[in-house]
């Protein structure tokens, strides 16, 4: 299995425990939750059940029910609500032989359905008869992350402190991407596998259906722009697998995604309307926990000015192109899409890929010991012809220095000239007179091929390169 080293010890240790365990797995489609369940227990569960999508009350029902009888419990009778189901699952797990038995319920919120009572059921299969016993350990799982988050993990009610572990699985990193592609044979160095990773982000699924002796353009082109594109659909069904009501959750994302800096969250309400006003905090924690966006506490601002940042990789590629569509010849990002555009893709896609290897960054840095807060900052601007100034990456020490992180792509060594050298110094003191900062700033630059050195690179305190954020 490529990575997930800590999720599987988590496992291992709740299946080594002397008492009951219940745990709870979540993350976005497609992540590989069910795969690193049935990976990690090699597919043998004293019992297995998975909800069904679109299925009522009675379907339900008779889906658990079938799941029993398939997997030994021959003489289960038919289950009219989620009292006896559970109550037959109790019998069936007691007649089985001495030892841990793992119980896997998958995609668990779509059993819930409505006024069916699901929730006091399991709870009281938990409560009143998995607890007294030694030698069960009881995994939940399931896309729809925000019931999952509400109802187990953060439940006020039957399940509240009851959970023994809690994994969220992450994307993949860059060097766990790195890992599949040598391990599948695809052919990629890293410049190529950056690539891929920029459209698709460390989504597991969205990796294996890369085409093995294609280059990273051209399975971006298969899989985005051909008639028979491998993720037609794919963003709409994202959003509506992990919410029950998507639409102001897109309407977030897609406000995010027309916003290269982010914004506040007074600014998304006045984008997507104030009707979401009541519950635009709990949108933003949920996508937030989902991964899809990213929260930064703003240097100088006080909490209602945190910035929120769209980061998924996958859904900006998606809203920027999915306007354009297959050719006549299938090769429509290859042959059509001109090169300034996808140059000014990739130079915003690597900011984003720097901002989800922040923890890659700190330890080329050396930092990895020392306490970090990592911020953004951002100052409107005030007067006509003033832009204002955006930093994305501030890593403030506390050592007594603050990297603020520059991110530049090119295709060769990126040559820093006096221009870019003046922007980035009245970047810093500007930042520096605004927040009446008294550390050292040492200005860090990280590109995508290296630092071409000439008269003005010597002003730069720290470089890394796109090798750097490929670290374990």
């Amino acid at each position: 299995m490529i990575g997930r080293k800590k999720e599987l010890s988590e496992l291992r240790k709740a299946y080594e425990s002397k008492e009951s365990q219940l745990v709870a797995i979540y993350g976005r489609r497609r992540i590989g939750k069910t795969y690193l369940v049935n990976e990690a227990f090699n597919r043998s569960f004293a019992f297995h059940h998975s909800g069904l999508k679109r299925g009522g009350l009675k379907e339900q029902l008779k889906q658990f029910r079938m799941s029993l009888r398939q997997q030994g419990h021959w003489d289960c009778p038919t289950l009219n609500d989620w009292q006896e189901a559970f109550f037959e699952l109790g019998n069936f797990l007691s007649g089985l032989p001495e030892g841990r038995k793992v119980v896997f319920l998958d995609e668990m919120p779509w059993m819930d359905t409505f006024r069916s009572n699901f929730l006091t059921a399991f709870e009281g299969f938990w409560n009143g008869w998995a607890v007294f016993r030694t030698d069960i350990l009881l995994i939940v799982c399931g896309s729809a992350t925000t019931w999952i988050l509400k109802k187990v993990v953060h439940s006020r009610e039957g399940l509240h402190n009851r959970l023994s572990a809690r994994i969220r699985l992450e994307p993949f990193t860059l060097h766990e991407c790195r890992l599949y592609a040598e391990s599948e044979g695809l052919g990629l160095d890293e410049r190529q596998i950056a690539e891929c990773y920029m459209a698709l982000g460390g989504v597991a699924y969205y990796w294996s259906q890369l085409a093995k002796g294609m280059s990273a353009e051209q399975n971006i082109n298969r899989l985005f722009f051909s008639e028979d594109e491998g993720l037609r659909g794919e963003f709409e069904e994202l959003y509506s697998s992990l919410f029950r009501n998507p639409q102001p959750y897109e309407r977030i994302i897609r406000s995010l995604g027309k916003r290269r800096y982010g914004l506040t969250r007074d600014e998304i309400l006045a984008d997507v309307g104030k009707g979401s006003g009541g519950d635009m905090t709990r949108y933003l924690e949920e996508l937030e926990e989902c991964g899809f966006i990213r929260s930064y506490h703003v240097v100088g601002a006080v909490k209602r000015g945190k910035l929120y940042q769209l980061i998924d990789n996958f859904s900006l590629f998606h809203m920027q192109f999915s306007g354009m569509r297959g050719s006549e010849d299938g090769n429509y990002w290859t042959a059509f899409v001109p090169e300034g555009t996808k140059h000014a893709w990739r130079g915003l896609a690597f900011e984003r890929l720097c901002l989800s290897h922040v923890r890659q960054i700190k330890e080329t840095l050396g930092i990895s010991g020392v306490a970090v807060d990592v911020y953004a900052w951002r100052r409107k601007g005030t007067e006509r012809g003033d832009a204002g100034v955006q930093i994305d990456l501030l890593l403030d020490r506390k050592d007594g220095i603050i990297n603020l992180c520059e991110m530049k792509y090119s295709d060769g060594e990126y040559v820093l000239d006096n221009a870019e050298l003046e922007r980035m110094i009245s970047r810093r003191e500007t930042f520096r007179l605004a927040c009446g900062i008294k550390k050292a700033i040492h200005l860090t630059l990280v590109t995508s091929n290296g630092l071409r050195h000439n008269k003005y690179s010597g002003n730069i305190q720290s470089e890394l390169t796109l090798a750097d954020l490929f670290r374990e």
